[in-house]
């Protein structure tokens, strides 16, 4: 009697990846399982026959010949040395494969489980800007779990050692069967590590680890800025049993500053000058992270206008480039002014005349904005 081909058995296209022939065989596996359909011959056959299906489409080198010769590429019986029709294999160990994902089932590599790996570790560090622009080294304490030093890591009393586990002899798991059904999972007596400690050392309980504070001398580079990590390897939590530790990551944010702002490795700050030295010029002191400067202002200078100091912001810590200061004019209305101060301002306002010739002259900017009012308003009635 002929076979039928798997793509049929399964209800699949020959297109059909991975996932979906296996979510095919589930769904037929469940529906013909014998435990379902007890003393029925015909569901027996078709769970078979689901099977082999199944393991002829899920080996990528059976499906390759099996695509190419069809059943002749996989039947030994019809000269191709293939693969075996399969009614004597165990129907725990292909469930075990298919559903150990659901049942927390097998393992690869033998099922013991290695010790783990020390967690990673987070420590937030707040620098003013100074610390970050110039780098520093900087003290941090740092709670964490560190390797026993009575037991050295192992867990056990001092002259002891661990045994093997007589659960799982060792193999970290242990198998469960009901039924059609075998499963396994981590053994519940040494979880998975196929040893126990029998005598615990006093110092660590068993564990291997202890908690302890730990001080460590940071080196932060010059340019540091918010959201930058510092790693330091093996400086996070020690591992299970003598396991390497994981590595401890600083975090670094920079508190706001009150005179400056930083855009990347420019700084940006804003500097009051008056309202006499706006028109006339001069020099005004500017601070900078090493000291103040003096700023030539031009005269006539507007408010808002920003002039650049070359190199005196911020060396990136990724490369030697040096970024700039950024300084804004804000002009500062006097205020608490004498009687004779605000005299002279009437006489001043005067000398400037309330012309258009003589606004064009000294507000250019006022004349401006006054004809494109006055053109809205005219495009507006128009």
């Amino acid at each position: 009697m002929s076979k039928r081909d798997y793509y049929e058995v399964l209800s699949v296209g020959r297109d059909a990846s991975e996932r979906e022939i296996k979510k095919a065989y589930k769904r037929l596996a469940m529906k013909y399982h014998p435990d379902r359909n007890p003393g029925d011959k015909e569901a027996e056959k078709n769970f078979k026959e689901c099977k082999e299906a199944y393991e002829i489409l899920t080996d990528s080198s059976k499906k390759a010949a099996y695509d190419q010769f069809g059943h002749a590429g996989v039947d030994p019986n019809q000269g191709a040395g293939g693969f075996g029709g399969g009614g004597n294999a165990d129907f725990g160990d292909i469930f075990g494969d298919v559903f150990g994902d659901i049942f927390g089932g097998r393992r690869g590599g033998g099922g013991q489980r290695q010790a783990a790996r020390g967690s990673d570790l987070r420590y937030n560090l707040e620098l003013s800007l100074e610390e970050a622009v110039k780098g520093l080294t900087k003290e941090i304490r740092v709670p964490t779990l560190v390797g026993c030093d009575t037991c050295d890591g192992s867990g056990a009393k001092k002259g002891t050692s661990a045994s093997t586990c007589g659960t799982c002899n060792g193999a970290g798991q242990v198998q469960m069967r009901q039924g059609f059904f075998a499963v396994q999972q981590p053994c519940p007596t040494c979880h998975g590590r196929g040893k126990v400690v029998k005598d615990p050392c006093n110092k660590c309980h068993g564990e291997g680890r202890i908690e302890k504070t730990k001080t460590l001398s940071v080196k932060i580079p010059a340019g540091v800025d918010t959201g930058d990590r510092i790693r330091l390897s093996g400086e996070g939590e020690a591992g299970e049993f003598g396991a390497p530790p994981g590595d401890l990551y600083v975090q670094v944010s920079v508190r706001e500053h009150g005179i400056f702002v930083r855009d990347g490795n420019n700084l940006y700050c804003e500097v009051p000058i008056s309202f006499s030295k706006a028109a006339l010029g001069g020099e005004i002191e500017v601070p900078t992270l090493d000291g103040k400067v003096n700023l030539k202002i031009p005269s006539e200078t507007q408010t808002g206008r920003m002039f650049r100091l070359r190199g005196k912001g911020v060396k990136s810590v990724r490369s030697h480039a040096i970024g700039d200061l950024l300084c804004k004019v804000v002009m500062e209305t006097p205020v608490n002014l004498s009687e004779r101060q605000k005299e002279l301002l009437r006489e001043f306002e005067e000398t400037l005349g309330g012309d258009s010739k003589t606004m064009k002259k000294h507000s250019p900017k006022a004349e401006g904005f006054f004809d494109g009012v006055k053109k809205f308003f005219q495009d507006l009635n128009s």
